[in-house]
């Protein structure tokens, strides 16, 4: 609420999200879709974030969120410094789609926990090369969202599979069915570390439970000094005077 009265409504209207938004849905637009950055930014600023790991797609969500905390210690004070954003090496992956980000929400994605077999399953759906129609045509790796994968699952061996799709030596089926096993391959660890800590859920409570403490530990100090900068908390103690 706070940060929402130092915010300017055309900040938020020009997010790049929010525009995709309204464009799909243009009659289910309200004030949670347009204020999310804000509520993104007081996530971040709560605990005074500097580092913030995200994908590509965020960075104007970040951007903006440097925007609102800048605009705020320049009306109160210094309370909050600007977040930067922590990218890998491969900011965004596109989901099975090949339109879209990998995301749940969009049911293009590869859960972590998804069985070898599960995760074959949900490649062999994948969209490929949309020009290469037939098995003897020659691929294009550059514009294949399987080819994007492998990048990321096979990297080893992408100059080879690029070689082989160019020169039809390998189809889109067998393609599939490499980065599969290499999807698996990778996750594996991931699969067996699940699997133990699903099996200590009391372990599971304690570390949240002890995440949560120390959060808000840091989320009321800097409540307290907001409302110090902003002069709220002198209020109140005039307040309890009169009283």
């Amino acid at each position: 609420t706070l940060f929402s009265m130092v915010t300017p409504l055309s900040w938020l209207l020009r997010v790049p999200t929010f525009k995709e938004k309204v464009k799909a849905q243009p009659h289910n637009v309200n004030y949670g879709l347009v204020g999310y950055p804000v509520l993104m930014t007081a996530d971040i600023a709560l605990y005074k974030g500097e580092i913030v790991p995200v994908g590509e797609d965020q960075l104007p969500h970040l951007e903006l969120a440097r925007e609102i905390v800048r605009r705020f210690n320049s009306i109160y004070g210094f309370v909050f410094p600007e977040p930067q954003a922590k990218l890998t090496s491969f900011p965004l992956i596109l989901g099975l789609d090949g339109i879209q980000k990998m995301s749940k929400s969009y049911n293009n994605y590869i859960e972590i926990a998804a069985s070898p077999q599960e995760i074959l399953e949900r490649v062999m759906t994948a969209f490929t090369d949309p020009a290469r129609r037939y098995r003897s045509d020659s691929g294009h790796p550059d514009i294949c969202n399987i080819f994007c994968l492998h990048k990321f699952f096979t990297p080893a061996r992408v100059d080879e599979i690029a070689s082989e799709c160019r020169r039809a030596g390998i189809g889109c089926v067998e393609c599939k069915k490499m980065l599969a096993e290499s999807i698996s391959s990778t996750l594996e660890p991931f699969r067996e570390k699940r699997a133990i800590l699903a099996s200590k859920p009391n372990y599971i409570t304690e570390v949240l439970a002890d995440g949560a403490n120390r959060a808000e530990a840091i989320a009321k100090e800097t409540v307290r000094e907001v409302k110090e900068k902003m002069r709220l908390l002198q209020r109140v103690q005039l307040e309890h005077i009169r009283d």
